[in-house]
């Protein structure tokens, strides 16, 4: 169901959903644009690896920035959008894993 051309994602992507080595269940499919180097990547760890620099987190006043990737739809969202979604793509509603959020201060000033 891709709608539109992907933003290049970067790290260890095991296929065109965005999912990559560490994070590959059936609901690993967003990818975050990392506010340090401007760069998508499926997850905190692949960024660690391939980007060469430390991360940073999106301020919240930085929230209406589109940094989230659906790897269903291609669709790019906001933070706000993201946080808000109830973990399903706003776009074409794929689910989104909901542990994610175990992960956000990686990401995002909470």
């Amino acid at each position: 169901m891709k709608s539109q051309l992907a933003p290049i994602v970067k790290g260890r992507t095991v296929d065109e959903h965005t999912r990559c080595v560490h994070y590959h269940s059936p609901l690993d499919i967003i990818a975050i644009r990392f506010k340090c180097c401007d760069q998508y990547y499926p997850c905190y760890e692949c960024h660690q690896e391939v980007a060469g620099h430390g991360s940073e987190v999106w301020k919240k006043d930085e929230f209406n920035v589109r940094a989230i990737l659906c790897g269903i739809c291609n669709n790019e969202m906001t933070i706000r959008e993201y946080l808000a979604s109830n973990d399903r793509c706003p776009h074409c509603h794929s689910a989104f894993n909901p542990n994610c959020n175990k992960h956000y201060h990686l990401y995002f000033e909470i």
